[in-house]
């Protein structure tokens, strides 16, 4: 299958604004990988000849790179694509359990999809968010302190259609394709929403403040 006129004039359009911003053309590459994800909801193979055509680079060097990201997926994800930390904090936290009963209640393992494509579960190694711990991800937003019955309920609601908030940033949650958009360098305006820093992130900065401690000078 490849991509509809009206499709493929929309994505050469944003295609060519994305690759102006670069000095090198080729350096446009993740950026136009996320913009076919947009699109299709995962790298297809119509995808990366896009991106190659774009790029005036062969299709093995696209695939090399699609290949080796793991935010860049090989089949199609659900709208909303829950991903649960499992690395050392979070999985000490409650992080591996969360993952083995969600897994369990849902149906589905690791970068795999329910059947009504709604959403789709991933391991993920670190959300650089340990003092939230343990946490879990939607299309890249944050769910801090999560428990193995927030986390099924997480997935009920938005199987569900029910509004979802994240614990930081935008009050709306996107779909995949909409996240990749925005990873594209093409935003939706909703950056500035939400809380950001709060709670734990912030206690240092109390307790420097307090002392009236300063970083050291360069």
């Amino acid at each position: 299958m490849t991509y509809s006129p009206e499709i493929r004039e929309r994505l050469e359009r944003d295609a060519k604004e994305i690759i102006g911003r670069y000095p090198k053309t080729r350096s446009a590459l993740l950026p136009l990988l996320h913009l076919v994800q947009s699109e299709d909801g995962y790298v297809s193979d119509d995808g990366q000849e896009f991106c190659a055509e774009m790029l005036g680079i062969s299709k093995a060097e696209v695939t090399g790179v699609a290949t080796f990201y793991t935010m860049y997926k090989r089949k199609p994800v659900g709208d909303y694509h829950v991903g649960v930390c499992i690395n050392a904090l979070c999985a000490v936290m409650g992080g591996d359990q969360i993952w083995e009963e969600l897994s369990e209640h849902v149906g589905v393992g690791h970068d795999e999809a329910t059947p009504d494509g709604k959403v789709s579960l991933e391991r993920l190694e670190c959300n650089a968010a340990c003092d939230f711990a343990p946490v879990m991800m939607v299309n890249w937003e944050f769910f801090d302190n999560q428990t193995p019955e927030s986390a099924k309920q997480l997935v009920d609601d938005l199987r569900a259609g029910k509004e979802v908030r994240p614990t930081r940033g935008p009050n709306r949650l996107c779909t995949f394709k909409e996240a990749s958009r925005v990873l594209a360098g093409l935003p939706d305006d909703l950056a500035g929403e939400g809380p950001s820093a709060a709670g734990a992130s912030l206690e240092g900065l109390k307790v420097a403040k307090a002392n009236g401690w300063k970083a050291p000078e360069a």
